[in-house]
């Protein structure tokens, strides 16, 4: 395949495992990634929700794909156990006192004005108290809704997942360069790319590997990169970085013990109210973990490498005294107050890819814009996958297997036409 991956998140590594599937050697398909630690960014921190068919007409059938290929790797594999997959049941919690889910936020607009991801779904609005998870803590003047099918949902640990499929290719013969980065292209004397120069962390001397395809999926930094290789280019990459906090937590209302009794996990979604002015979103895993995130900041800038995002006291601060407010222990339900009884396993800050238009990049550059004095052999090309926003996991598998599909000059298991730049 001859073929470099720059980025080594979970879109990166899905091309790759998608791409060395079926080959005998894989020898010839490089990741590069950048920073000093494997998935330290969104793909290792993120909620991990799966969804099949909360998407906008342009990614609806990349979802729907992906939803299904996730399923089938899970089953194939041993997911439930290898990385915590697992049906969910998503519900949309309102409190009168403040906005309600959908309300005072047009379609799409979620991610970028903070209103709850919920009211995108196509859910039923069906009451489901018995279902309820005892590690919710009830909310004065609240009430559950359920907003997703029966088998529309699921949750996995996005980090174990990472760490399986890259192991998976790793033993696929996928060569992996980490702390590496891509400084320039090769070209022969006709300007047609047959190659990248790398230059691995501490390394001064550029070491050459040679390609016929680039794709370009580095996630927030994608842009970045894009614009270090081809200068020359008159394209821009719309995507920006938009950074989330989150906490991983344990609840004793929670427990490994308490998995059997429910059969799946749960996500809450909640719209901003007159005590947060944000949406929180809460996640049950396996393992007796919750995660609840939904705190952005689209003011920090986006760190040189991944590794380097510092995480702001206040905003932390804020996201743990939400998660008190709705997962810790009931004092006084009268008054709807809460004590602090949850265990903090990991506070993360992450910076997420986004568009404006709320759906991915996924597409082929065409050589005119890649800038002048570069073309890409007739059978090669160089290639864009980046933007997921929050839907990096869930859209992952689709991305990487309809990427490899479009390496291979084979046609694509979903349309993305609408996903082009």
């Amino acid at each position: 395949m001859r073929t470099v991956i720059i980025g080594g998140g979970i879109i990166g590594v899905s091309i790759a495992f998608y791409l060395s599937e079926t080959l005998e050697d894989s020898t010839s398909i490089h990741i590069v990634e950048s920073s000093s630690r494997l998935f330290a960014s969104a793909s290792g921190y993120a909620a991990g929700f799966l969804a099949k068919d909360w998407f906008s007409l342009g990614a609806a059938e990349l979802g729907a794909l992906s939803f299904e290929l996730h399923k089938k790797l899970a089953d194939n594999n041993n997911g439930s156990e290898t990385w915590g997959y697992a049906p969910s049941t998503a519900l949309s919690l309102a409190i009168q006192e403040g906005v309600g889910v959908g309300t005072g936020a047009r379609e799409g607009d979620w991610l970028l004005n903070g209103t709850s991801r919920a009211g995108v779904s196509a859910g039923n609005d069906v009451v489901n108290e018995d279902g309820t998870p005892a590690w919710l803590t009830k909310q004065k003047s609240g009430s559950l809704d359920v907003i997703s099918s029966e088998h529309g949902c699921a949750q996995v640990d996005p980090l174990r997942l990472c760490e399986f499929m890259m192991e998976a290719c790793r033993t696929r013969g996928v060569q992996v360069h980490y702390p590496a980065k891509v400084v320039s292209l090769r070209k022969d004397d006709e300007g047609s790319l047959i190659g990248v120069n790398l230059v691995s962390d501490g390394g001064n001397v550029p070491s050459e590997i040679t390609c016929k395809d680039i794709v370009i999926a580095s996630g927030a930094w994608t842009p970045a990169v894009f614009k270090r290789l081809f200068h020359k280019s008159t394209v821009s990459i719309p995507v920006s970085p938009l950074a989330g906090y989150s906490l991983l937590i344990r609840s004793p209302r929670h427990s490994e013990l308490d998995e059997p009794k429910y059969g799946r996990s749960h996500a809450i979604f909640s719209a901003p109210t007159q005590t947060y002015s944000w949406a929180p979103e809460i996640f049950s895993r396996t393992g007796g973990e919750i995660y609840i995130a939904g705190l952005n900041d689209p003011r920090l800038p986006l760190p040189e490498q991944a590794t380097g995002a510092i995480i702001q006291h206040e905003s932390m601060t804020e996201v743990k005294k939400v998660a008190v407010q709705l997962m810790g222990r009931v004092v006084s339900m009268r008054d709807a107050v809460a004590e602090n009884d949850l265990e903090v396993i990991r506070e993360a800050l992450c910076f997420r890819p986004v568009t404006d238009r709320g759906t991915p990049i996924i597409t082929r550059v065409p050589d005119s814009g890649l800038g002048r004095g570069t073309q890409t052999p007739h059978d090669g090309g160089v290639f864009v996958a980046a933007g997921h926003g929050p839907w990096g996991i869930s859209l992952s598998l689709g991305t990487g297997k309809v990427v490899a599909e479009m390496i291979r000059g084979e046609n694509t298991s979903a349309d993305i036409s609408r996903l082009g730049l």
